[in-house]
C-alpha cells in the first residue's frame, strides 16, 4: 500500500458513501477496517475505525470529493 495515501477514519457508514462517490469517478481505493478486523480477533475497538487510502495520483480529486460530501452533510 505504499502508492496510497490515509485520506479519511470514520464509520462504515461514512466511508462506504465516500467509496461510492470515488468509485463513480474511477479513483482507485483501498479500505482498512479496524473494526472488523478487532471484531475476528477478539479485540474491541471504535466504531469510527475504518481507514479510507486513496492512490497517490488520485488524491487531489478525491480530496474535492470528501470535502463537497461534507460540506453537503453540514446544510
Amino acid at each position: 500500500m505504499k502508492d496510497y495515501i490515509k485520506i479519511l477514519t470514520d464509520t462504515s457508514i461514512i466511508v462506504n458513501r465516500i467509496v461510492a462517490l470515488l468509485e463513480q469517478k474511477n479513483i482507485s481505493i483501498r479500505i482498512r477496517d479496524n473494526v472488523e478486523s478487532g471484531r475476528l480477533a477478539g479485540f474491541g475497538v471504535q466504531q469510527n475505525d475504518v481507514e479510507l487510502y486513496v492512490h497517490k495520483a488520485d488524491y487531489n480529486n478525491a480530496q474535492q470529493l470528501i470535502e463537497g460530501f461534507r460540506e453537503e452533510q453540514e446544510l
